[in-house]
């Protein structure tokens, strides 16, 4: 029977349906169309916003407290900022200009007039010219949906001062209203600009969050009994949920402090706040009663808590080590993408229960090629992997439990009917093993992007995350011991035995391969700085990034 967290969490999609079959087997929602960024924006606007649990009070660290009242919540909420102006002071110029509304523009130039009163300055220098160069330098932030209209883009979380929720602009019902200045847009808010469609922000970051939240939850007994089990290669407080979530809170509120120089902050601050504060009381406030907006979040699969505590360790060591912040960010967007192919991935294996599965926690194995691979049998059987991680999330959707429900759903929906058929085209094709290859293919774990032949390889920004997340900052690791972390944090095989075990898995005949066959591994390492070659048989993976933080 399969649990969730929080319980009782709509099992709807946004549409109200109930039919969508990854909803119910993942959570809400892993989506395909929703970029690197996007997760790990979303994701840092729960950790960064006003929380509540259970419609309890308003919680202000970056996790929740993870008492007995937490193992039994029936929700989260939590309050994000629109930031219209900042975003409206960035984006517009950008923008397309068929989506440049008259009010739009009109408010723009306010801003800017406002902004120009602010500005203090000596010498040849104008205030446009500032004003000019802040528009420039906070347009050098965007970090997705270039091609939208500008409320609906996204900064880089440079900050907290950057984060934003979603907001979609209706063109056709702002034309409906016989006013077009924009304190009547803001009047009608919720008609001209949606907050709750989650079209790009579409969840995932939330589900990641919900994830560890779930792990962080469960009891130090249960924790060190999969620890021991997988030999993970955590640390004795790693392996104590109070201690880590702890510890991810103070390394949160030093990422808060420290991200970027405090003076962009106050400057984001000012631009969003400071020259005009009537568009934050409308979309930051409920203003029936004046309490701050809360968004209800999704829920994950509660049996996803060996993948989330995975991801509050990789998160922890990522927030401690000592990055610039551009670093860090690319790291953390790795980590999150990383995060959702595993869930994707572990929870398949957890239901389908395949009798040949690999002797992994995780419950799956990916054979790993070289980039540049020439031995055919390698890349026909990391090409092979690529098939048969595609046939087990196809086949997870489609578990009896899982499909009964789907049909009872469908069969019950109200308005428009849509076919079994219809309704797993598009599951798979959004949601499903599309998904997982899509997005592995965005960061290079699968190439190439759009010819056949499909297999899995390493770049040198996943090596880098793989080295932070796995060897201790400024420390090492055996060669053979940094391989068997790969396997059993991420399924990932390269070495001739667990190329033959994910070999076996897709049920062929095991191959003769030479001992050496990962030397391409020891050579990225090399490259990349990473390996301390004692002999011709012992290496050492080093991680020369020293501990920015906690060092225990």
């Amino acid at each position: 029977m399969l649990e969730y967290f929080p319980t009782e969490s709509s099992r709807s999609d946004e549409t109200g349906s109930v039919t969508n079959p990854s909803l119910l087997l993942y959570g809400k929602r892993l989506y395909k169309d929703q970029s690197p960024c996007e997760f790990l924006v979303e994701l840092l606007l729960l950790v960064f916003s006003p929380k509540k649990v259970n419609d309890g009070d308003v919680v202000s660290d970056a996790l929740p407290p993870l008492t007995s009242d937490a193992c039994s919540w029936t929700k989260l909420q939590y309050s994000p900022k629109a930031r219209l102006n900042l975003k409206l002071f960035s984006f517009l110029g950008a923008s397309q200009l068929e989506t440049r509304h008259a009010s739009h523009r009109e408010h723009y130039q306010e801003l800017v007039d406002n902004l120009k009163s602010c500005i203090d300055i000596n010498g040849a220098s104008q205030e446009e010219d500032v004003v000019r160069t802040l528009t420039n330098l906070f347009m050098g932030f965007q970090g997705a949906g270039g091609g939208r209209t500008w409320c609906a883009q996204s900064f880089l979380p440079v900050s907290p001062a950057f984060l934003a929720g979603e907001t979609i602009w209706s063109e056709s019902k702002a034309k409906k209203l016989s006013s077009q200045n924009w304190c009547d847009l803001l009047s009608n808010l919720s008609s001209v600009f949606n907050m709750t469609q989650h079209l790009f922000l579409a969840r995932g970051g939330e589900l990641l969050y919900l994830q560890v939240c779930n792990a962080l939850r469960q009891s130090s007994e249960s924790i060190g009994q999969w620890c021991d089990g997988d030999d993970l290669g955590f640390t004795d407080n790693e392996r104590d949920p109070a201690w880590l979530r702890e510890s991810l809170n103070q390394a949160f509120g030093q990422l808060r402090e420290k991200s970027c120089p405090k003076t962009l902050t106050e400057i984001a601050e000012l631009i969003d706040v400071g020259l005009e504060d009537e568009t934050a009381s409308y979309t930051d406030i409920d203003r029936k009663d004046q309490a701050n907006r809360y968004v209800e979040a999704g829920y994950c699969n509660a049996d996803s808590w060996r993948e989330g505590y995975l991801f509050a360790v990789e998160l922890r060591r990522l927030l401690t080590a000592k990055l610039d912040i551009m670093d860090r960010l690319a790291l953390l967007e790795t980590a999150c993408c990383m995060q959702v192919l595993r869930a994707l991935a572990s929870q398949s294996a957890r239901v389908t229960k395949q009798a040949d599965a690999p002797d992994t926690g995780l419950g799956y194995l990916l054979a790993l090629s070289a980039p540049d691979e020439v031995q055919p049998a390698v890349r026909r059987l990391s090409q092979q992997s690529v098939k048969d991680i595609r046939k087990m999330i196809f086949a997870s959707l489609r578990v009896e439990e899982i499909l009964d429900e789907v049909k009872a759903s469908a069969e019950h929906a109200s308005g428009k009917q849509k076919s079994l058929e219809s309704i797993y085209k598009n599951a798979d094709d959004a949601y499903g093993w599309k998904l997982f290859t899509s997005l592995a293919k965005r960061i290079g774990l699968i190439v190439p992007k759009r010819s056949a032949g499909a297999r899995f390889v390493l770049n040198e920004q996943l090596l880098r995350y793989l080295v932070v997340t796995i060897v201790p900052h400024n420390g090492r690791l055996t060669y053979d011991t940094f391989k068997k972390q790969l396997k059993s944090r991420h399924g990932l095989v390269l070495d001739a035995v667990g190329l033959n075990k994910a070999n076996l898995e897709s049920k062929k005949q095991g191959l003769h391969l030479p001992a050496d066959i990962d030397k391409w591994l020891l050579t990225m390492l090399e490259g990349a700085g990473f390996l301390v070659q004692l002999s011709d048989s012992c290496a050492l993976v080093h991680n020369p990034i020293d501990n920015g933080g906690d060092g225990k």
